[in-house]
């Protein structure tokens, strides 16, 4: 990236713009969004490793569409070994279904539906094969005790064997999958749904929508050697680092992050050291900083990326609380030339809330995005569906410095312990994530966010990611200058 003019400032994403270049680009869909950073991730981004973030739903999402989720470091190691597994196990295109007997209720398939954005209920007789399917508007007016087998529609069931073995490589077979992934959309677009179970071998294998096989023809699944989807997990600094590390990777984690909100310090070097004497076949990410020498240093150190961003997140109170961070594009730039001189990368951290902010990040320099609480407010995140007195749905977010965030982390501690770490916190304990009634899951924002920046590099004459960060032109604006690209929703 290169400026119009030089700033004389540090800069936020909301102070600087893009300026288009003669572009010999004649299709977005020809984009390639890969990163470098040897993740092997097919789109740019990473969901967060905050606790109201990133659980399985997310992580196997993010993975299906070609990303990262980082699994978060206050998780039980049990629970971290069995998640992983299950990521594991999940199909790379079909969409892990909800599914209940014909004999359970009506309630029961309410308090499911809120976990993913396809808002339905696969029923299945007691022989393990799809009776029908359950929608919101099949259980409105009806008794909440009523069986499902009273309320149930006819269902379109898909045959798996149609789409051919799972790959093993994300671009295998991409020919014929995407001529069958046709016929199911021409096939639900028929039968007027657009939500499909698919069975295979007498079993419920998943289930399919519309969209979903849309995007199963533009995006390419993160996947392990062995064709399973890839997750990422988080471990801090204190503590049996090199122990937890060596747990997470015997459970087959494929990028290793090793978290704190300040990563310049010693006790970072040596986490770093402890889990490079374990010579891990994975990436190894260490962060949080925001200067060039704190990523240098890293490097030097054993990380093969660096996250950057102190204070520019959402959730996160630290700038007010201690006047300590740095406006986020001029850290990604300083950081991403140092990491590249270094032979290596960094991940932005923070303070996107718009497509346009994963552009610029990316054009600065950095690998991939990192994207916390915009991600909260969806289906797939771990927070319970709650519905305020007006109907709004939103799930609730908190900092990981915040003093809930302390409290479960330190729930193995005394109560003097505990309530004396309780007096540091810096985060928000509560926040109200709303889900947008027109992308309710993470995958609309995905698609928001990837459409967004596929034009930004069509607009810069880029065809990837290495060349949009060759081409990009920015310029400084006024405040008056950015609120002159903001949509207007009524007349003046």
């Amino acid at each position: 990236m290169r400026f119009l003019s030089e700033p004389s400032t540090d800069l936020t994403y909301s102070d600087a713009f893009l300026v288009p270049s003669r572009s010999d680009v004649t299709s977005r869909l020809d984009v390639d969004l890969a990163a470098d950073d040897g993740t092997g991730a097919s789109i740019p981004l990473v969901a967060a490793n905050m606790t109201a973030v990133t659980g399985k739903r997310m992580a196997e999402t993010m993975a299906r569409r070609g990303g990262l989720a980082v699994l978060p470091q206050d998780v039980p190691l049990e629970v971290l070994r069995d998640v992983t597994a299950w990521i594991k196990s999940r199909h790379t295109f079909f969409e892990t279904p909800v599914s209940l007997l014909a004999s359970e209720t009506v309630i029961d398939a309410l308090h499911l539906m809120g976990k993913r954005p396809h808002g339905a209920v696969a029923v299945m007789d007691d022989d393990g094969k799809v009776a029908g399917v359950v929608r919101a508007a099949d259980c409105e007016g009806q008794d909440r005790f009523a069986s499902l087998a009273s309320v149930m529609r006819q269902a379109l069931v898909l045959d798996g064997s149609a789409f051919g073995a799972e790959p093993i490589a994300a671009d295998a077979g991409t020919g014929s999958r995407d001529a069958s992934l046709r016929r199911a959309f021409e096939a639900m677009d028929a039968a007027g749904t657009d939500f499909a179970p698919v069975q295979l071998g007498g079993s419920l294998a998943g289930v399919l929508t519309r969209k979903g096989a849309l995007r199963s023809t533009i995006y390419r699944p993160l996947l392990d050697a062995a064709g399973k989807l890839k997750v990422a997990a988080a471990v801090g600094i204190n503590g049996d680092v090199a122990g937890r590390a060596a747990e997470l990777l015997a459970a087959g984690v494929d990028v290793l992050v090793i978290d704190t909100a300040h990563g310049h310090q010693q006790k970072m070097f040596d986490a770093l050291a402890a889990v490079r004497s374990l010579d891990p076949a994975v990436p190894v990410v260490a962060g949080n900083v925001v200067t060039a020498d704190a990523t240098r240093e890293l490097i030097n150190a054993g990380a093969n990326i660096v996250k950057v961003g102190v204070g520019p997140g959402a959730m996160c109170t630290t700038r007010m609380m201690t006047a300590v961070g740095r406006p986020q594009l001029s850290a990604v730039l300083e950081c991403a030339a140092a990491a590249r001189a270094a032979g290596g990368r960094i991940w932005a951290d923070g303070g996107v809330r718009y497509p346009r902010d994963v552009a610029l990040a990316l054009a600065a320099g950095a690998s991939q995005v990192m994207i916390g609480s915009w991600f909260a407010g969806t289906h797939e995140s771990p927070g319970d569906l709650q519905t305020e007195a007006n109907g709004r749905l939103y799930k609730e977010s908190f900092g990981m410095a915040s003093a809930r965030a302390v409290q479960n982390r330190n729930q193995r501690e005394g109560a003097f312990e505990k309530d004396r770490k309780a007096l540091f916190e810096e985060g928000i304990s509560t926040s109200r994530m709303y889900l947008d009634p027109a992308r309710p899951g993470v995958e609309d924002l995905v698609d928001m966010i990837t459409a967004g920046l596929r034009s930004s590099m069509s607009y810069a004459g880029a065809a990837d990611l290495a060349g949009f960060r060759e081409r990009a032109v920015a310029g400084i604006q006024s405040a008056a200058g950015y609120e002159e690209g903001r949509p207007v929703p009524q007349s003046w």
